[in-house]
């Protein structure tokens, strides 16, 4: 008898683990907590490891419909605005991780997922249900919906976010810290945009207890900025103005270069305005019992939310999935050691990506002698610094023991 098995949530994660699993010949019951499948946000930048899985699905054809593929990235100072490094990306990126190097629009790659997964028989979509409750036992993990209808399956996937309810269950109420940071996010069309703001590369803007960060999306049709700066969250989020993001960025940022400021001024009269995100995360997975437990596994930001410094989130939810595939995939273990296997050859690769996404944080926004040393840093080794050959080369599968 096929097995079952039941997701919870329907953003990035969720739709790649439901793709996932019935390629792993599973049946999939999904369930997603809004009335209608939709993605908030902005941009998101993945890289040949995550591209390299999206081909294996198939899905060559469709990302290349909807993303734009940068051809370089360049570091430059949000003080002076001269360049302190450049990454070749386009072809060299395929040359020496055999994918390209994509910006996609958070919305056009969610719909990539669900359009593979939709049509699909063994497959099943359920919206208006949110998962209250499961437990495991016997072999079986039971869920109770909001409308109270119980559902049994072979295992569970958390795929529910950075405040996951499965987490909560399995792990215990623990809550999201706080980074001190705030994200200012847009999207706007490029064609809007005098011809010198317009950009078909990568850029990151680094001063100091800030930065700026901007690429094309939708075949370059669309610019992504986000300006993340050191900042407490307004207490009600909710009912923030956010026509007053606009001022308290300019002021922020009134100290950086004119050109990054007459990009800065820019967005609001050609989008619909900046957005403001606190951002949060928890700390580094500390071992696999953090990413399975039983018949229960999560996967994504229900496992190892982090901060955008890498530009990896959305992509270690991918290759969660991907791994996800190969452990349901082994049909002669239970299946309790099937996500057991999962979460060995997943914990520490996120634990990593977390680490030095943190990291990155740090040295991106520093000040004083350490901004000095950054600089002279990139000017000197520029390439060997912003290439990541042990992210872009895999995608964290390994051999486990069990």
């Amino acid at each position: 008898m096929q097995k079952q098995i039941l997701v919870a949530g329907g953003g990035i994660g969720g739709l790649a683990a439901a793709l996932a699993a019935e390629i792993a010949g599973w049946e999939v019951r999904l369930f997603e907590r809004a009335p209608a499948f939709s993605e908030v946000g902005a941009g998101v930048q993945i890289g040949p490891n995550v591209v390299r899985r999206l081909q294996a699905w198939g899905l060559h054809r469709e990302l290349q419909a909807v993303a734009a593929f940068p051809d370089r990235l360049q570091v430059r100072s949000a003080v002076s605005g001269g360049e302190l490094a450049a990454l070749p990306l386009g072809a060299s990126v395929i040359a020496r991780y055999g994918a390209a190097y994509a910006t996609i629009h958070r919305a056009d790659l969610h719909a990539l997922l669900l359009n593979a997964v939709k049509h699909r028989p063994t497959v099943h979509l359920n919206l208006d249900q949110s998962v209250e409750h499961h437990q495991q036992g016997d072999g079986v993990v039971t869920v109770r919906l909001k409308d109270g209808t119980l559902v049994e399956g072979d295992a569970l996937i958390g795929a529910d976010g950075l405040r996951s309810g499965t987490r909560a269950r399995l792990l215990g109420e623990t809550a999201t810290r706080s980074s001190g940071h705030l994200a200012y996010r847009a999207v706007v069309r490029q064609a809007d945009l005098p011809q010198a703001l317009r950009t078909q590369q990568v850029t990151a803007w680094l001063g100091p207890r800030l930065h700026v960060v901007q690429y094309p999306l939708r075949r370059g049709e669309l610019m992504n900025v986000v300006a993340i700066r050191h900042g407490e969250a307004p207490a009600d989020l909710d009912h923030w103005d956010h026509a007053a993001n606009a001022g308290d960025l300019e002021s922020a940022l009134s100290q950086t270069c004119a050109p990054l400021q007459e990009l800065i001024r820019a967005v609001p009269s050609v989008s619909g305005g900046w957005r403001l995100w606190p951002l949060s995360d928890r700390p580094p997975v500390r071992g696999p019992q953090e990413m399975a437990q039983g018949l229960v596994a999560l996967l994504g930001d229900a496992a190892h939310p982090m901060r955008p410094y890498l530009a990896q989130g959305a992509g270690m939810a991918i290759e969660d999935a991907a791994e996800l595939q190969r452990a349901l995939s082994m049909h002669d273990l239970e299946v309790d050691l099937r996500l057991r296997r999962y979460a060995l050859n997943r914990w520490q690769r996120n634990a990593r990506v977390q680490e030095r996404s943190r990291r990155n944080g740090r040295i991106f926004h520093a000040t004083g002698f350490v901004r000095f040393g950054r600089d002279m840093s990139l000017r000197l080794l520029g390439e060997r610094l912003l290439d990541v050959p042990w992210l872009y080369r895999g995608d964290g599968a390994g051999v486990s023991q069990l």
